[in-house]
């Protein structure tokens, strides 16, 4: 038994839901999402719930039921509030500012790095030091913060870098610090 694809899930009073052949289109205050689902999956909406049927036990029915739904989740959650990460610059001169659109970031390196959002993402820098990436695509959302992390990660020494708000920098020792 699935315990995320037999969840009932709710739909919010300001956002609309249509499926056609498993094309599901999600309509809220913050914008619109559609994607396509697998043939296999039967996808209810009525009165105000969405469940989705699996045909039977196969192995691959049933790891598309539970992913069937929690996307079905995140696409309501995400046209109803939206998504958004924090991330955080530590180091030395590592800042963040925004020109216009696009976001700047001075993070060591001999050059300024540049970061133009896809369509539908915002990028918010309150301060120097902290990024806010929002859209109401999940996966995007997670993309764009993931690839501006990847510019420079946190190093285990010094725990300089970009990191996620919240995340937990595993530090080591330096070499001298054993030596006596």
């Amino acid at each position: 038994m699935s315990r995320v694809g037999n969840k009932v899930l709710t739909i919010p009073g300001e956002v609309t839901i249509t499926n056609e052949d498993n094309f599901l289109t999600v309509k809220g205050p913050k914008g619109e999402l559609t994607r396509q689902f697998s043939k296999a999956m039967k996808i209810n909406i009525n009165d105000g719930q969405v469940t989705v049927e699996r045909p039977n036990d196969a192995k691959e029915n049933r790891m598309l039921h539970g992913t069937t739904t929690a996307l079905i989740n995140n696409m309501i959650e995400g046209v109803s509030k939206g998504f958004e990460i924090a991330l955080v610059l530590t180091g030395v001169g590592y800042r963040a500012q925004k020109q216009g659109t696009k976001l700047v970031l001075s993070l060591g390196y001999s050059h300024p790095v540049e970061v133009e959002p896809e369509a539908g993402i915002e990028i918010d820098v309150p301060s120097q030091t902290e990024i806010i990436v929002k859209g109401i695509d999940k996966q995007r959302v997670g993309e764009i913060a993931a690839n501006i992390r990847k510019y420079r990660r946190p190093e285990p020494y010094k725990g300089k870098g970009v990191a996620y708000k919240g995340e937990r920098i595993r530090r080591k020792e330096g070499k001298t610090a054993g030596k006596k």
